[in-house]
């Protein structure tokens, strides 16, 4: 019987999201998976924990944002975005990559502080991702998934924030557990 692949779907306002998908990566490469690894926030100028440990393990790894969106100007992060999603675009028809995670495409698509449909088209990346290999595994994270892409998941889980040192005892992010 041949594979089917799976959209899963890691959202919501609590930590975990990225974690999560690493801990599918993590299995698809002891069972002798191809998995790439995209994030579309990340800048390539800053070095990441899991970016490290990914390319040690032999996974491509790639930072195709240039980091908050209020770091710097609109234009600059939708030249970004554009050239994130050609990018991820072709990732997609790869009928070689067993797993595909793309890591905080949700927050992409949710940005508000400036438009991005014209250089990120929901209805755009929803095609691709139906369209997909059909044995392709596809990770999708980050807060505010759109809810069309909540309907073609077949797992949604959503992280919710109990409680977080952030807010709880004013902690600021630490090397090892958040980058």
């Amino acid at each position: 019987m041949a594979r089917q692949g799976m959209l899963l779907v890691y959202t919501g306002e609590g930590k975990g999201k990225t974690t999560a998908s690493l801990g599918v990566t993590l299995r698809a490469i002891g069972r002798g998976m191809k998995v790439k690894y995209f994030q579309f926030i990340k800048s390539p100028e800053r070095t990441y924990g899991e970016q490290i440990a990914l390319r040690k393990l032999g996974v491509e790894t790639v930072q195709l944002g240039i980091g908050f969106t209020w770091t710097k100007t609109p234009e600059e992060h939708r030249e970004a975005l554009a050239k994130a999603w050609q990018t991820v675009k072709k990732e997609l028809q790869d009928e070689t990559t067993d797993v595909l995670v793309l890591d905080e495409l949700n927050n992409a698509l949710a940005i508000t502080r400036f438009p991005v449909d014209d250089v990120l088209p929901l209805a755009e990346v929803l095609e691709a991702i139906e369209n997909r290999p059909k044995t392709m595994h596809l990770v999708i994270t980050g807060r505010s998934a759109h809810p069309s892409l909540l309907a073609l998941a077949d797992l949604v889980s959503t992280i919710d924030a109990t409680k977080h040192y952030y807010t709880e005892q004013d902690v600021q992010a630490m090397k090892g557990l958040e980058f």
